[in-house]
C-alpha cells in the first residue's frame, strides 16, 4: 500500500509541476518572508509533525521578536500532509503554487519526504527535512544528489551502524531478531544498516519478521520470534506500533533488550507501552535533554515556557531546521529561493541544539548520535557517539 501511495504521489508531481510553473514562485510580500511547513499534523505520525511545528515556530518567533531578517518578519505557513505521501505532494504544491513560499520545512517521515523531493527539485524551491533519515531523501537511486533537498538529522547508515555497535560492544549480544515495519522505507532502510553493521561485528540475525503500519496484534509473530531465542530484538519502527509491540512482548514473557531508532521518540510511547514494559529498551536519537550544552539548555527552557512540556527530538530538529533556514536566508541576503539554496549547500560549522553541523556533498549533516535508555518510563542519556 505504501509503495502505491508513493507512486501515486510521484505520478501527480509531473502534472502538479506544470501548475506550479504557471503560478510562479514568490519570496513573500515586501514585509514578510514566507516559509512553508509540509508536516504530519494529523494521522499516524501526528506527534512528529506537531512537535516539529512547535520547535520551528519557536525559532521563527524568536527571530521575529528580534526584528526579523533585514527588517522582514517570517511568516510560517503550515500545510497538513496527514501522514500520507500523496497528501504530502498535495501540501507542497499548495505551499508553492498558492502560498508562494521561498523555502519549505518538512516533511518529518522519510516516505512523505521522498514523495515530495521531485516537486521541490522541479520547482526549484529548497526543502529542509527535520526528521527524515532514509539515505534516499537527499540522494536518489541513480546516485544523483537532489539539488534542492537537505536535512538536519543524521542518516540511517550512521544510525543503524551506531545501534549495531552498541548491541555488540555495550549490550554484548550475539543473536538478534529483527522486526520490521514493511510499509515503511525508514524501517526497512534502518534494519538493513543495522544488520550490516551487527553481522560485520560477528553477530547473527536469527529471525527477521515484518508487520504493517496500523497493525495492532503482534503476539503471534512475537511468539515465533521468541522461539528463536534471540539475545535482543531490534524494532526500527514508529512509536504507535512500537509501543504495542513492546507491551505485547513483555506480556508474553519476553525479557530480552528491545532496541530501535529515532522513530521511537514520542511521549506517547510510554502511554502505549507502559513504563514497566519499557525497562531494558534502548534507541538511537538525535539529542537527549540530559546531554547538557548551553544551546540545549536555552532551547529547553524556552520550549517549556511556551508549550509547558519537555521537547522531544522532533521538536529539537524542527527548531534546528528552522535555525538552519534562518541562517541560510541571512547569509543569502535575500528571500530568493535560488540564493537560499546556494547558502544552504554552503552551511558550515553551524551550532544547533542537536550539535554543530556542516552540510556535506550529499546534503546531509555531519553530526553525532546518542543512545537513550528507558528507566521506569523516563528517557535517560546512555552515551553519545560521533561519526568516525
Amino acid at each position: 500500500m505504501l509503495k502505491s501511495k508513493i507512486l501515486k504521489a510521484a505520478a501527480l508531481s509531473g502534472a502538479l509541476f506544470f501548475a506550479i510553473l504557471g503560478t510562479g514562485c514568490g519570496a513573500g510580500g515586501s514585509d514578510t518572508i514566507k516559509i512553508g511547513g509540509d508536516l504530519e499534523l494529523t494521522g499516524n505520525n501526528a506527534s512528529y509533525g506537531t512537535s516539529t511545528a512547535n520547535g520551528a515556530q519557536l525559532a521563527f518567533d524568536e527571530i521575529n521578536t528580534a526584528g526579523g531578517i533585514d527588517g522582514k518578519k517570517i511568516e510560517f505557513i503550515k500545510a497538513d500532509n496527514k501522514s500520507e505521501p500523496a497528501e504530502a505532494a498535495n501540501a507542497i504544491t499548495k505551499l508553492i503554487s498558492s502560498d508562494k513560499v521561498s523555502v519549505i520545512l518538512g516533511a518529518c517521515t522519510s516516505s512523505n519526504t521522498m514523495a515530495i523531493t521531485q516537486i521541490a527539485n522541479d520547482s526549484k524551491i529548497p526543502l529542509v527535512s527535520s526528521f527524515s533519515t532514509n539515505a534516499k531523501v537527499t540522494v536518489s537511486d541513480d546516485g544523483k544528489v537532489n539539488p534542492y533537498v537537505y536535512r538536519v538529522c543524521f542518516i540511517d547508515p550512521f544510525q543503524g551502524t551506531v545501534m549495531g555497535n552498541f548491541a555488540t560492544n555495550t549490550l554484548k549480544v550475539k543473536k538478534v531478531a529483527v522486526y520490521i515495519d514493511n510499509s515503511s522505507d525508514y524501517s526497512k532502510g534502518l534494519a538493513h544498516f543495522f544488520e550490516e553493521g551487527f553481522t560485520k561485528n560477528g553477530g547473527q540475525i536469527v529471525a527477521e519478521e515484518a508487520y504493517l503500519q496500523k497493525d495492532s496484534d503482534f503476539k503471534a509473530t512475537l511468539t515465533k520470534i521468541a522461539a528463536t531465542n534471540p539475545d535482543m530484538i531490534y524494532v526500527p519502527g514508529y512509536y504507535e506500533e512500537v509501543g504495542k509491540i513492546i507491551k505485547q512482548a513483555r506480556d508474553l514473557g519476553i525479557t530480552v533488550p528491545i532496541t530501535g531508532g529515532d522513530g521511537w521518540d514520542s511521549s506517547k510511547l510510554v502511554d502505549i507501552a507502559g513504563a514497566d514494559a519499557l525497562n531494558n529498551t534502548y534507541f538511537t536519537n538525535h539529542y537527549s535533554v540530559q546531554n547538557k550544552t548551553p544551546e540545549a539548555d536555552k532551547f529547553i527552557t524556552a520550549y517549556k515556557d511556551k508549550y509547558k512540556q519537555d521537547p522531544d527530538a522532533a521538536a529539537v530538529l524542527g527548531y534546528d531546521a528552522a535555525t538552519m533556514i534562518i541562517d541560510a536566508i541571512k547569509r543569502a541576503g535575500s528571500a530568493d529561493p535560488e540564493k537560499i539554496n546556494t547558502a544552504l549547500a554552503a552551511t558550515k560549522d553551524l551550532q544547533l541544539v542537536s550539535g554543530k553541523i556542516t552540510i556535506d556533498k550529499d546534503h546531509n549533516p555531519v553530526k553525532q548520535a546518542v543512545i537513550i535508555e528507558f528507566k521506569d518510563g523516563k528517557q535517560t542519556f546512555k552515551q553519545a557517539i560521533s561519526p568516525e
